[in-house]
């Protein structure tokens, strides 16, 4: 038996003799094939690819692969070397072993430096963060033990002889010389030979015995990942007694040939292979398989090397570039490529989303050209799929959800992502970490909780829609809820306040179910909650639930713990707070066999250590594979290298990004002086690169981020995709394969014929961006009018005193409210998740205006007081009082100086009056004492809450003519406190004239926004009554122009409703031209005819 070696430049050749070997059966006609491939996707290919060529149909190609086995290789050679699910030395087990050697030994001077790492000898909060590090640095060390002892056996062999080698019989370094110590104490606590003990052992039983290992007299190797020294020592072992067949694709059968006498491994720092090749960028890129000829070289001198398999090239670019690198020849200039050769495109676009429109462009284009070209042909390589996830998700696939709209033809295509990280696709997962982030954190903030809530698995559970968040959300708000589940949770980080919390939210919350909110009468001690429809009962029940269930998480979360012990809190929680539909129920399955992997360990670990660990865990596994399934596969290099397909694309390119930017571990003994064969990240991307040019068999499309999308700045490709391009000028000449993309899709540019490729047919395919482009080529127009001519008047109906009201405050406002029934809600503010202990105008304004209300209704200011407390409204302790003494100071004086005017009860007056056109008008006029109106305001007296008070005064003298009104608004004017003293006109018929005057205004602001910005128009009609129109004019143009005060409100002009109707910073002019003078002498006119202001 021996050990062959079968080279091809293309993976299909090397299946196509894969199959030949295979077709000829065995001394024993049951025995089944072992194949041996490095990845799911290799497999998947190749076991298609077998179909048609192993059938039982004559010729064998009925699309049947039978009696052969699919393995990893780590797979077999931990059957061979005796490891399974139990062994100790794996590396999820082995850090567990390798945290009790830490423990024990942190007092101890070998390994000071560790224990200096990890907080020995410090104290207070420094201690507790940094023993938070122990797992993180046990599952290093354990990881590195692990491939000390599969990637140089020999050094981890001297360890347990007890010498402090690195391998080559040179010493260790004496800053790492104690992970050999390390090594020791932990072989010594485990019963398990360590693995290059096994592998030695394995070996000589492989040599020694045809019966060691059950597997096969015929074991095939496929493909080519860079293998761990020991295990391609146990692989090659087999050879001693059985037909081991590797089928490795290189990508150059003549540097094969040139490099045969560089065999042996050596010190990476003096391998010289790269010097003796021709070819630039299969020295620059394929390092990684010039190594592994030398392991080979090592571990099987006497293998039956066969000659290389041919592979047919066609004569376009990439085909030039790949048998030039196949015949390792420089490739100096030849003929310039064919017209229209688009076999190796470079694409330079404006960031990562952008490089996605450009793909899905030429994927199409692509498509088109060829109708023999399928989605199943073309593959998507990217270096980190789970960045360009998301893009690939809005750019493809979404047809069904466009309909009818006009839409991208590439979303009739159907794109699979492939082996993205577990905790991007499992909700449960992703759910899991983000409780115990919550819980590391321990604040439970507002806004924490309201986004687990919104997670799918939680929504699903509680069966939560986007309303029922919505309304849960504003209960949050309303109750006061800032953070903390309790008092006794606020504990836990020196705060003994109750006020805020969940508790005391969740209890207004309920008692607000049952009961309308009055400071005079509590529930329990529970001020309830205003405004909590009994049809939201159930909707609070949920929420109550769904927090009593995720405190009890944050609680079991929140302490140490055995591994088992974490996995019972984990499925517990997940049990409380998360369901998914039976579609999803794999989620579910894959948490519990994850929960199961986690060993059930005597080792007590910290929240923090847990929380690490599982983010490491599930980041990095991959989810279920989308390999090969018909539709356009996008996944990253690793699992298809190597598998040929007719368009291969590489996305992402990126300078800084590929290859993967990586950082040497000063703890590392192999990198200290890295011997060949051993794992370099960045090498293995490079060769990665180098497998993806080959591998196109028609098509190379290569996109990178050539500008920054947000400064236009040029950027350079990614060194290994520069070298590339050099090749590509020494093949092709002058003959330049780099395209540089528009920042926008909807440039003109991308829809001319030839404008961007040079294709005599428009670059792009989206009809969007095909009207986009169009629109921007029109002649620049200034923006139409908001309303170009007035809309028709609506119908003449009674009308409400409380929407004339709401008009006159805000004609801007009630044009949009009244007319067109359209809310502008202005931008959103954020939940604020921190305790009141500092208060804002409008947060002060809240308080004093809750306490006069009170006061005025006769309530007791104690009982006031103790509502606005158990509100949350207030900062805790001193701060508050501080608070209240300033408040409840002007409170008292707005309070004690209307003592008088609101003598007597307070009574509603109902307004039914006769308007001149026959319309009437109806409302309730609150506040009434005898014959005076009386409000009391927190606030500075503005010129909305002066209307207000005109018009319920004109309606009062219409609907009681004989009483003589007066409206009285304190309130804070000028710098004190003092009141707006509005009287009545002196006969009904001055009134009536003055109130039509109103409704006719209002009439015309239903048809077309008035320029009327109320503050702004009372300026000017006081103004023009002191100074004149033309002074008036000038001041408010110039309070027009003011910019808005830091945190206050917006400035008139700078509103949502006026910006929607005039623009943004639109000048005074504007205003004017729509009769802003005229219409701020009729609003106001009337009612600065009847008010002063006088002491209170």
């Amino acid at each position: 038996m021996s050990f062959h070696l079968h080279r091809a430049e293309r993976t299909d050749v090397l299946a196509d003799g894969l199959a030949t070997l295979l077709a000829e059966p065995t001394d024993d006609p049951f025995a089944t094939e072992l194949v041996v491939v490095a990845a799911l996707g290799t497999e998947r290919w190749l076991s298609q690819r077998l179909s048609h060529r192993l059938g039982a149909s004559p010729g064998g190609g009925d699309g049947v692969t039978a009696g052969v086995r699919f393995a990893r290789p780590h797979s077999i050679v931990a059957e061979l070397v005796g490891e399974d699910e139990q062994d100790p030395w794996r590396p999820d087990a082995l850090v567990w072993r390798v945290l009790e050697v830490i423990e024990a030994g942190l007092d101890e001077p070998w390994l000071a430096a560790v224990a200096r790492h990890l907080g020995q000898g410090r104290a207070g909060l420094e201690r507790e963060l940094r023993r938070d590090r122990r797992l993180g640095v046990a599952r290093s060390l354990a990881a590195r033990l692990h491939a000390y002892a599969r990637q140089r056996p020999a050094m981890t062999e001297a360890w347990s002889a007890g010498r402090d080698e690195d391998g080559t019989g040179a010493p260790l370094p004496d800053d790492v010389r104690w992970q050999a110590e390390v090594w020791r104490r932990v072989r010594a606590r485990l019963q398990a030979p360590s693995p290059d003990e096994r592998i030695g052992a394995t070996i000589a039983a492989l040599a020694g015995s045809a019966g060691a290992g059950d597997l096969p007299p015929r074991v095939n190797l496929f493909g080519h990942n860079p293998l761990p020294l020991g295990e391609l020592q146990v692989l090659a072992a087999l050879a001693e007694h059985r037909d081991v067949h590797l089928w490795l694709p290189h990508p150059s059968p003549a540097a094969w040939d040139r490099l045969t006498d560089a065999a042996g491994i050596v010190p990476r720092e003096a391998d010289d292979t790269a010097q003796l090749l021709h070819n630039p960028l299969l020295a620059a890129l394929g390092r990684d398989v010039r190594e592994l000829q030398r392991s080979l070289a090592a571990v099987a001198p006497g293998a039956t090397v066969h000659p290389a398999l041919t592979v047919e090239r066609p004569g376009t670019l990439l085909g030039r570039i790949q048998a030039d690198v196949a015949a390792d020849r420089p490739g100096s200039a030849g003929p310039a490529p064919a017209p229209g050769d688009r076999s190796v495109q470079v694409h330079a676009c404006h960031g990562r989303a952008r490089q996605v429109d450009v793909l899905r462009d030429v994927v199409v284009g692509l498509l088109q050209d060829d109708p023999s070209l399928e989605p199943r042909d073309v593959l998507v390589m990217v270096p980190d799929i789970e960045s360009y996830a998301p893009l690939f998700h809005a750019a493809f696939g979404q047809a069904e959800i466009l309909g009818d709209t006009p839409h991208h033809p590439g979303h009739r295509l159907r794109v699979m992502l492939a082996d993205r990280a577990a905790s991007r696709t499992n909700s449960l997962l992703g759910l899991t970490v983000a409780v115990l982030e919550l819980a590391r954190r321990g604040r439970a903030t507002n806004a924490e909780v309201l986004d687990l809530l919104g997670a799918e698995p939680v929504r699903h559970r509680f069966d939560l829609d986007d309303d029922a968040i919505e309304r849960i959300a504003g209960w949050v708000e309303s109750s006061g809820v800032r953070w903390g589940f309790d008092g006794p949770h606020r504990q836990r980080f020196g705060l003994r306040v109750e006020q805020n919390t969940w508790r005391t939210g969740l209890d207004r919350l309920v008692a607000g179910v049952a009961a309308t909110e009055d400071p005079a009468r509590l529930v329990a001690e529970v001020l309830p909650l205003d405004d909590v429809p009994s049809g939201d009962v159930d909707l609070a029940g949920r929420l109550v639930t769904f927090l009593d269930g995720l405190e009890r998480a944050v609680d079991a979360f929140a302490g140490s713990a055995t591994m088992a012990q974490w996995s019972a809190r984990i499925d517990a929680m997940l049990t409380d707070l998360a369901d998914v539909p039976l579609r999803d129920a794999w989620q579910r399955q894959q948490v519990d066999r994850e929960l199961e992997r986690l060993d059930d360990d005597t080792t007590v670990l910290r929240p923090g250590e847990v929380l690490t660990m599982v983010r490491e865990r599930w980041a990095g596994r991959p989810s279920r594979a989308n390999f090969r399934t018909g539709s356009l596969t996008v996944c990253t290099m690793v699992p298809m290298r190597s598998v040929p397909h007719r368009v291969v694309c590489l996305v992402g390119l990126d300078d800084g990004t590929f290859p993967r930017a990586t950082h040497v571990d000063g703890d590392d003994a192999l990198a200290r002086r890295p011997l060949t064969g051993e794992r370099d990240a960045r090498a293995e991307d490079r060769q990665l690169l180098l497998d993806a040019v080959m591998s196109a068999t028609e098509t190379l499309v290569v996109t990178y981020t050539g500008a920054d999308e947000h400064r236009g700045q040029a950027r350079p490709p990614a060194v290994p995709l520069g070298e590339l391009l050099d090749q590509v000028r020494r093949t092709a000449g002058d003959v330049d394969v780099v395209t540089h993309h528009p920042l926008q899709p909807f440039d003109p540019r991308n829809l001319r014929p030839g404008a961007v490729t040079g294709d005599p047919r428009p670059f792009s395919f989206d009809p969007a961006a095909l009207a986009g482009a169009r629109a921007s080529l029109r002649p620049r127009l200034e923006p139409a009018p908001f309303l170009p001519d007035p809309l028709p008047a609506p119908p003449r109906d009674d009308l409400a005193l409380a929407d004339l009201i709401a008009f006159v405050q805000n004609p801007v406002r009630g044009f949009w409210r009244q007319r067109l029934d359209v809310l502008l809600r202005g931008e959103e503010q954020l939940l604020d998740e921190d305790l009141p202990i500092t208060l804002d105008g409008l947060e002060r304004w809240r308080i004093g205006q809750r306490l006069l209300d009170d006061a005025v209704r006769g309530v007791a200011p104690a009982d006031a007081w103790s509502a606005v407390w158990r509100a949350g409204m207030m900062p805790p302790g001193r701060l508050g009082e501080a608070v209240g003494n300033d408040v409840g100071t002007r409170v008292a004086t707005l309070v004690g100086g209307t003592t008088a005017l609101r003598a007597g009860d307070a009574e509603s007056v109902d307004i039914d009056v006769a308007l001149p056109d026959g319309r009437r008008l109806t409302g309730t006029v609150e506040g009434v004492h005898e014959d005076r109106l009386v409000t009391v305001s927190y606030s500075t007296v503005h010129g909305r809450h002066r209307l207000r008070d005109w018009v319920r005064l004109l309606a009062l003298g219409l609907q009681r003519p004989e009483v003589p009104w007066v409206a009285h608004l304190a309130g804070k004017v000028g710098r004190g406190t003092a009141q707006v003293v509005t009287r009545s006109p002196a006969s009904r018929d001055e009134a009536l004239g003055l109130l039509a005057d109103l409704v006719d205004l209002r009439d015309d602001g239903l048809q077309r926004p008035l320029p009327l910005p109320v503050e702004l128009a009372r300026l000017f009609a006081f103004q023009q009554r002191a100074r004149g129109p033309q002074a008036a004019a000038r001041i408010a143009a110039r309070e027009w122009q003011r910019e808005a005060k830091a945190f206050g409100p917006p400035a008139d002009r700078d509103a949502e409703e006026v910006v929607r109707v005039w623009g943004p910073k639109a000048p005074f002019e504007a205003l004017v031209a729509g009769g802003f003078t005229t219409l701020a002498a009729r609003l106001w006119d009337g009612a600065l005819d009847h008010q002063q202001e006088a002491q209170l």
